[in-house]
């Protein structure tokens, strides 16, 4: 004879099919609990409202429906005070707040699951997790952008060398530079929140893949957990993991800018840079060389996006050789997004907290600025001001660099004389066009290096920000 459903050698929730209980490492292979038990509080939440729900549309009555929400109540008690027993033979989180349930309220708690699946219930688990993520990623990521667009006005006037191949190109200033990382930051703020946008569909009434046959309603469960509306196909709604991969993707997309800037800060940093000083307390120590400060957050950070690329690539193997509908290859997404939430979270975390606290040295990338010949394309521009063409414009400036390699003099150091062998058109107003203020002064155009033009670039920068996520 064969087990019956309720028998402890089989699983409770499906086991009526089976003749012999699970191997014991089967059971352990395929159970998902010790990752999954992270969407404790959204499965009883979607729980919550689908029991709602169902005694709304009169498949439940008002007191079976009051004894599942009491019960569901206590055992999230149970879950944040750490007192709640999980078992790997009720293989995931539902089963076991399902099992839990019935243990409290009896026969009433195995109604919970009428009109649903394990495979809608995941996914409307998942998508409450990461619509909640999301939200505390696109808090942080707004406490950064505040941070830097307040040091990029404070450093509105500070001159730095700007680089192209990592030499030094014309000068610009920090405060300049610091709103290029923010223009970063926004495109990827728009991002997340427009991948929000599709996390927000509710997977469930899809069931296990084609609906249910009971008379839910779709639109009340939508509203009730906050869901823009239900998905369309019941096929693709248990199937997508779409929005996993995308919020994945901004991930990637994020970790890269913080990369970038993580190189640029461990490299300004160095002393041979010494452009900026990170506090102490975003940086260490060496075990055997006293005098190292080693600018440890960027550096993790910048590590830290290959684990978040591979993450990426992991979701996009995965779905991309399913057929419809479910399968158990999707319990593989978990591990790979939960992961990649909790880099995203912790290094725009440190990011938020270091970069107000950068101070710069404006010593030294001034005279860093000052040494690359950083005014040579102010001097063509001004000789084709004066009606010489571009191309013999640069042959004269080339030969003024060569010159002042050979002198050791920078452009604004020649004599007005030393200038004019190279031409006769050069006249006495040409220092004011090869200073590095003079320099950055004249580029005073929307998006140019002007310090008035970058205070006003910070300010529409904090104006788009507080605009964003605001109702049309």
């Amino acid at each position: 004879m064969s087990p019956s459903p309720s028998s402890p050698s089989t699983n409770q929730s499906w086991g009526g099919r089976f003749s012999e209980p699970t191997d014991a490492f089967v059971e352990r292979f395929t159970a998902s609990v010790s990752f999954d038990q992270r969407l404790a509080l959204q499965d009883i939440q979607g729980s919550i409202a689908h029991a709602t729900m169902l005694a709304r549309v009169g498949v439940l009555t008002d007191e079976e429906r009051d004894a599942i929400v009491a019960g569901l109540g206590e055992i999230r008690t149970e879950i944040e005070t750490g007192t709640f027993q999980w078992s790997v033979a009720l293989e995931d989180v539902h089963m076991n707040i399902e099992a839990r349930l019935t243990d409290k309220i009896g026969i009433t708690g195995k109604k919970l699951h009428t009109g649903r699946s394990r495979n809608d219930q995941v996914a409307t688990d998942i998508r409450l997790f990461l619509r909640d993520e999301i939200d505390v990623v696109a808090a942080e990521l707004t406490r950064l952008r505040e941070g830097l667009i307040e040091l990029a006005d404070r450093e509105a006037d500070t001159i730095m060398p700007g680089f192209t191949h990592l030499q030094t190109a014309q000068p610009v200033t920090f405060g300049h530079h610091l709103l290029a990382w923010q223009e970063m930051l926004a495109r990827d703020h728009e991002r997340l929140l427009d991948c929000r946008k599709r996390v927000n569909v509710l997977p469930l009434g899809a069931a296990a893949l084609a609906g249910t046959t009971y008379p839910i309603d779709r639109h009340v469960t939508a509203e009730l957990l906050g869901f823009e509306r239900p998905a369309e196909n019941s096929l693709d709604a248990v199937s997508d993991r779409d929005f996993a991969i995308e919020f994945t993707a901004f991930a990637s997309i994020l970790l890269m800018h913080l990369s970038r800037m993580s190189e640029e800060l461990v490299l300004w940093t160095s002393a041979q840079f010494d452009f900026i000083d990170l506090p102490d307390r975003f940086c260490t120590g060496s075990s055997i060389m006293p005098q190292k400060k080693n600018p440890d957050v960027p550096e993790l950070v910048r590590g830290k996006t290959g684990r978040v690329y591979g993450h990426l690539m992991g979701l996009l193997t995965l779905m991309k050789s399913q057929p419809l509908a479910y399968n158990k290859d999707n319990q593989e997404d978990k591990e790979p997004l939960f992961d990649t939430l909790d880099t995203v979270r912790d290094c725009l975390k440190a990011f938020a907290d270091m970069v107000p606290a950068i101070e710069a040295k404006p010593e030294s990338m001034r005279e860093a600025a000052r040494r690359g010949f950083s005014t040579a394309t102010d001097l063509a521009d001004y000789l084709v001001r004066k009606g010489v063409a571009f191309r013999d414009a640069h042959e004269i400036v080339g030969q003024s660099v060569a010159f002042g390699l050979r002198e050791g003099k920078d452009l604004s150091e020649m004599s007005l004389d030393e200038l004019r062998q190279f031409s006769d058109t050069i006249e006495d107003d040409v220092f004011a066009v090869l200073t590095l203020e003079g320099s950055v002064a004249a580029r005073n155009h929307i998006g140019g290096t002007a310090p008035d033009q970058v205070r006003a670039a910070a300010q529409r920068a904090r104006e788009a920000l507080a605009a964003l996520g605001q109702p049309a």
